[in-house]
């Protein structure tokens, strides 16, 4: 596949993480990438920014070695609402909102508790994208999520971190190849994340392409190829 795009990745700005932004950017530049999103963590996971970080994002040039940058936020959702922990407020200062569920920030409920929190999120029309929903953090109904996902127009990723031996997440394949399958299934767009902590790991999928092969899955529904794909989602 010819990868343009990847938009879930971090600086050193999260707190836990090991590259500066305009490393990232020449990084994401020397592989070829068209555009390099950076949503660091929202404030509920401990040592990331502080909120006044994303009320600066405006200093940023948006363009870097040939690179588009979207900067944004990776949200936490903190309630079988699917509530986040950024204020709206702050919403519009961001070129990309995610939002996703971690263990630090979220007690995990029952199945239908923790599918519904997810389903809350997806209806949220200021998130995009919702980051590793199939990582094992909570049980989870994935087919409702992908028909809410399908519904709202909100991307599902799937994500090559969580696949890492080192995350010990022991349900993350099986709950990633359940997901591609329902996606096919429904004809609904995903799209890869590397969730990158540090530069060498930007559009790093190395666990994810032998999943893309168990399932068939079709590039015509991967938007990390297709660049006018994914801005439909962010519009």
């Amino acid at each position: 596949m010819d990868i343009l795009l990847d938009v879930h990745t971090h600086t050193i700005a999260s707190g836990h993480a090991f590259s500066t932004l305009q490393e990232m950017v020449r990084t994401a530049a020397d592989k070829g990438l068209k555009i390099l999103g950076i949503t660091e963590h929202s404030p509920g996971i401990p040592g990331t920014c502080e909120l006044i970080y994303f009320r600066n994002l405006h200093v940023v040039p948006r363009n870097m070695y040939g690179v588009e940058l979207l900067l944004g936020a990776e949200m936490n959702i903190i309630d079988y609402k699917g509530n986040v922990d950024m204020p709206e407020e702050y919403f519009s200062m961001l070129d990309l909102r995610i939002a996703g569920i971690h263990s630090l920030c979220y007690q995990s409920g029952t199945i239908d508790e923790n599918t519904q929190a997810i389903v809350g999120a997806v209806r949220n029309p200021a998130i995009q994208i919702i980051s590793h929903p199939s990582d094992g953090t909570v049980p989870l109904h994935f087919e409702p999520i992908v028909l809410a996902a399908k519904e709202n127009h909100t991307l599902l990723e799937i994500n090559n971190s969580s696949l890492k031996p080192a995350r010990h997440k022991g349900s993350a394949r099986d709950n990633n190849i359940q997901l591609l399958r329902l996606c096919k299934k429904y004809e609904m767009p995903v799209i890869l994340g590397s969730d990158a902590h540090i530069s060498f790991d930007i559009a790093n999928y190395e666990f994810l392409y032998e999943l893309l092969v168990e399932t068939d899955f079709p590039e015509s529904l991967i938007v990390n190829t297709q660049i006018d794909l994914f801005r439909t989602f962010l519009e």
